[in-house]
């Protein structure tokens, strides 16, 4: 890997585009270096993994809200909507639909470095230009990898939500690249177009803040199909503007640590082949990833401490970013409020862990229960927990050593008698160096039990054989990458809008 320092710079001053961030990650966009054996592997796990969440959501109303929209612009060949057998919408509105019902569940894959992600959202952009062009199951796999790399890399280095800027603004940089690279676009194209996306994803982080409403999952959507715009302008000849990242009125220097400030970027040399998704992790749980692994320690430690009804106390020592992201020090009253939105309990790591402790694990939709959520006995014992910031579990949240890295806790449970009952865990179990690493396997019975009851299981097994073969599929054959539903799981119809007063192309 090279470190590329990126810093503003006057207007005055000369950069050429060369030394240019988004040149940089132009050029290892443009670079037809192949994608290793088991860097195809886990794309494969993830492309499932995908498909597994968005079958579970796909009759939640934001997924049937955003589908709806996305079919108010057929277009062909155009890309497919997931739980759509026949339906072919423009590329970007498929980006869109798709994308939603990945995210809706928050219950794919995470990155956590600088700043946090989840590069899984990369997937629908890319996937739905390539069906849309006619791409190969080769094609797709090299675009995947290159939005893993570069969304990857950007979180290592770059931190956003310290100013209060959304994460998909990495998103948007990373998706127009690995478009480019499916494609096998110039260097100058992806260059216009990764900076126009960095420019038009640039957002606030209320998005998960206070009453977190259903824009959370259609934000990486947002952000996928700004990607797909950008590049479509790009090949165009349309420009962008530049330095996006380095400019003297630019994003470093308004939006990230001002003009003073120094990042170091990562980014593989030329003919480096691209595994940063091989860093990344899944999730076993639908929760915010920093609870992942206090669900596990939560299901440890019920046991040992007996009936809950005897806790006095519990505080969770934690990162800083646990602890003002989904924990008290975040200061949102709504993360006790029993009657939240779903959205905001997921982000609320005190009813998490009291839902957890309780019921022994967790589960995506009755965890999330309104019903739930109100249980006496669990309003009680959630407003009992508390977290605070560790400094050493804080250094390890953003340790480079991969054996030194960790996103969980220490959990302190004094009872009423006075006995105090303590537990720690660093990792998830289902993290790469967790208890019980996920491997495929592990990723097809995801996909099983979150799709049943939902597709019919014949349809579960061809989408699962098409998506372990997606290497071999032929240009023109992506169409497959797709499940379909029984239209009663599509959930109901959604209140007109504007898109249904039109249905012709795009």
């Amino acid at each position: 890997m090279k470190m590329h320092d990126v810093r503003t710079y006057r207007s005055a001053e000369d950069l050429p585009r060369e030394e240019q961030l988004a040149w940089k990650i132009a050029e290892i966009a443009a670079d037809p270096v192949a994608v290793d054996a088991d860097v195809e592997e886990m794309i494969v796990n993830r492309i499932i993994d995908n498909a597994a969440v968005a079958a579970a959501s796909v009759g939640r109303r934001p997924v049937a809200s955003a589908r709806t929209q996305a079919l108010g612009h057929p277009f062909t060949p155009g890309a497919t909507v997931f739980g759509l057998k026949d339906a072919r919408v423009s590329p970007e509105w498929a980006a869109w639909a798709n994308g939603t019902a990945v995210r809706e569940l928050d219950f794919h894959d995470t990155f956590l470095a600088a700043d946090y992600s989840h590069p899984g959202d990369n997937i629908p952009p890319i996937t739905a230009v390539a069906q849309h062009v006619g791409l190969s199951g080769a094609d797709l796999i090299r675009g995947i990898a290159t939005g893993y790399e570069v969304q990857v890399n950007l979180v290592r280095a770059i931190c956003l939500h310290e100013h209060k800027i959304d994460h998909i603004a990495h998103l948007g940089a990373s998706a127009a690249a690995g478009i480019g690279t499916a494609l096998k676009l110039p260097v100058e194209v992806i260059y216009q177009a990764v900076q126009q996306a960095l420019h038009v994803t640039t957002t606030t982080r209320q998005s998960r803040k206070g009453e977190i409403s259903s824009w959370k999952a259609f934000a990486p959507s947002f952000a996928g199909k700004m990607a797909v715009e950008a590049v479509d302008r790009a090949m165009r000849g349309e420009g962008a503007p530049s330095p996006a990242w380095e400019g003297e009125d630019g994003f470093i220097a308004w939006l990230l640590s001002g003009p003073e400030a120094r990042y170091q970027v990562p980014l593989p040399g030329k003919g480096q082949a691209k595994r940063a998704i091989l860093d990344t992790y899944t999730k076993e749980h639908s929760a915010e990833y920093q609870s992942q692994a206090l669900i596990d320690l939560a299901r440890r430690m019920g046991p040992k401490i007996g009936d809950l009804k005897q806790v006095d106390s519990i505080v969770i020592h934690t990162s800083h970013h646990t602890h003002y992201v989904i924990g008290t020090g975040a200061n949102d009253p709504q993360k006790m409020d029993p009657k939240a939105s779903r959205e905001t309990l997921d982000h609320s790591i005190m009813y998490i862990f009291a839902v957890a402790l309780e019921d022994g694990g967790w589960h995506h939709e009755k965890s999330y229960a309104p019903e739930r959520a109100v249980r006496p006995t669990t309003v009680d014992l959630w407003h009992k927990i508390s977290t605070v910031e560790d400094p050493e579990w804080t250094r390890r949240y953003h340790a480079r050593d991969p054996k030194e890295k960790a996103f969980g806790g220490r959990v302190v449970v004094t009872l009423k008698d006075g006995t105090v009952i303590e537990d720690q865990l660093a990792l998830a179990d289902a993290h790469p160096d967790g208890a019980r690493p996920f491997v495929r396997a592990n990723y097809v019975q995801k996909f099983l039990t979150l799709s049943e009851g939902i597709i019919a299981p014949a349809e579960q097994q061809r989408f699962l054989e098409a998506a372990q073969n997606v290497s071999g599929l032929a240009a023109g054959g992506l169409g497959i990458l797709n499940f379909t539903v029984d239209p009663a799981a599509l959930g109901a119809p959604r209140p007109t809008g504007i898109f249904d007063y039109g249905k012709g192309k795009s």
